[in-house]
């Protein structure tokens, strides 16, 4: 592979790095490179979609990233899992299809232009989609990527969620992707034929049937080569030797919020100063390069329920044994979904004229941890229900640095989590909110006691010192190597070009404008597909 050449080096096989394989190869034109640091993504774990607990913490497939102390989370340090895998984070995530609202793609207009608004959006995401509820105004069928409606095999608490919701004042929504976003309902999933639909398995598969793609696997890019202000290629590392790959038309990062702006930086693209503290040399001074870090945080509140739930299940060994044999034989059971079947979107004061929180109902509870593992294989023993939320839209901005110019050093993550006092009020209201909807009849008789936090914690006070000691990210971190039009705001043009140089692209959740209200793999798949239209327009 060392000297080899290519027209287009897409670095990365994530959500974004995968539809960008698929469409820059359609053709048949283009010789196209996907190197991916992690690798293969046929793996029992990956494959069955529960089993995203066991790839928490799981190095093979994970970058396993973690933030620094953060005062904002009573000093905590909140682990950051990634996907270093083929499909990239779409592997290992669970796998609920959210858009955002609508008004979220406005936004990105305002900065990006049109091509990014509501018009261009709806139509990609209906070409993308496959969604097994059927074509309609808004939703796509035929497309690559199979959408379940997953409206089978709920657990049946997931009924009564929903009427207690309905009664708290949240109005039922069969599409939180169609007409509105608002409401409570049963969440849509990257989930086919009771297998993970990931990126990989949607358009990266089918494509390296083409004789035009390759996909190189256990390669990590070091950095970005130049010639001048050119960027000609990559320098990898495999299996301890280095080499070097060159690029005829452009190379495309699409590592993911984290590793895109870092492989900018150790590249010399980024802060002047901050490289220089490192003795990297500098190719362009991009002040916005690892800034406005955006990703939205959460928690869970949690109960004993009097009736069964998940954890009467899949805690004892019998359970085990059944539910695997039940996903191995029909397709069924709780190991064929993800935890999270229903949810919502709420806004915590009326005249808000777009929701700002998010609901996830789970028949599950995991309020004793194990170590090394999110135990959603190994729930507690005994009967448990969780709601958790997370804030749509926060105001808080963290940052990507460098710890070293070591590629194989982790860079330095800090989220500032509820840093600006509106992050902190909005969230104050949210989780009031979760008691209210546990206190309606259709749940509340079904409620043996709260858990989490308890119902000692009452005042603001104490409820805010909850949610910082137990709020973490929900994964979604974005926005670090923004789009836009105005240059002193964005690290990006429109059609994804760093500024400062030719022949680079960045294009995943880094790119995102704003970040969006609700969850980022269906928009990180989305700046893939549009991504793939900007640099095949560049070609023409």
């Amino acid at each position: 592979m060392d000297g080899a050449a290519f027209d287009y080096i897409i670095v990365g096989a994530g959500s974004a790095g995968c539809v960008l394989a698929e469409r820059l190869s359609a053709s048949g034109r283009h010789r196209v490179l996907v190197i991916e640091a992690g690798g293969s993504d046929r793996r029992f774990y990956v494959q069955m979609p529960l089993g995203y607990g066991k790839l928490f913490h799981d190095p093979a497939v994970n970058w396993l990233y973690a933030a620094e102390p953060d005062p904002g989370l009573a000093g905590n340090r909140d682990h950051w899992p990634r996907g270093k895998i083929l499909g990239g984070s779409s592997s290992i995530n669970a796998m609920v299809w959210i858009r955002g609202h609508a008004s979220d793609y406005d936004d990105w207009q305002a900065a990006a232009g049109p091509g990014w608004g509501g018009q261009a959006v709806l139509a990609a995401y209906r070409a993308i989609e496959d969604n097994e509820a059927g074509g309609d105004d808004w939703r796509g069928r035929g497309g690559p990527l199979f959408i379940s409606a997953n409206r089978r095999d709920l657990h049946p608490l997931v009924g009564a969620f929903l009427a207690a919701a309905e009664a708290a004042g949240l109005a039922r929504n069969a599409d939180f992707n169609g007409a509105r976003q608002e409401g409570a309902g049963i969440y849509q999933m990257t989930i086919r034929k009771a297998r993970r639909n990931s990126a990989a398995r949607a358009f990266l598969r089918p494509a390296m049937k083409r004789p035009n793609l390759t996909v190189l696997t256990d390669a990590q890019v070091t950095r970005v080569l130049f010639e001048g202000r050119r960027a000609v290629g990559v320098e990898y590392r495999r299996k301890g030797v280095s080499g070097r790959i060159r690029a005829d038309s452009e190379v495309i990062l699409s590592a993911g919020a984290v590793a895109s702006p870092q492989l900018l930086m150790l590249s010399g693209i980024g802060p002047a100063a901050h490289l220089r503290e490192h003795g990297i040399e500098v190719v362009a001074d991009a002040p916005r390069v690892g800034q406005n870090l955006c990703d939205h945080q959460g928690l869970n509140y949690t109960w004993a329920m009097t009736v069964p739930t998940y954890n009467d299940i899949l805690r004892p060994w019998w359970g085990k044994v059944l539910s695997g044999t039940k996903y191995l034989l029909t397709g069924t059971g709780p190991l064929a979904k993800s935890i999270n079947h229903a949810g919502g979107f709420f806004r915590t004061a009326p005249d808000l004229p777009r929701p700002n929180m998010q609901l996830y109902f789970q028949a599950f509870s995991t309020l004793i941890p194990r170590v090394g593992e999110r135990p959603l294989l190994t729930p507690d023993p005994f009967s448990g229900m969780s709601i958790g939320l997370s804030n749509c839209r926060p105001t808080s901005r963290g940052a990507i640095t460098l710890k070293s110019a070591d590629p194989f050093t982790h860079p330095r993550i800090v989220a500032n989590a509820y840093s600006t006092d509106h992050d902190v009020a909005e969230m104050l209201l949210a989780v009031k909110f979760l008691r209210r909807i546990a206190a309606q009849a259709p749940i509340r008789s079904l409620i043996a006691e709260e858990l989490r936090p308890g119902p000692e914690v009452q005042g603001d006070e104490d409820l805010i010192a909850d949610f910082r000691a137990r709020s973490g990210t929900v994964y979604h971190p974005s926005c670090t190597v923004r789009m836009g039009r105005d240059a002193a705001t964005s690290a990006l043009d429109p059609d994804l070009r760093v500024r400062g140089v030719t022949g680079l692209r960045v294009c995943d959740a880094s790119v995102f404008p704003t970040l969006i209200g609700g969850n980022t793999n269906a928009p990180s798949i989305l700046v893939g597909w549009i991504g793939a239209e900007r640099i095949l327009e560049g070609a023409r």
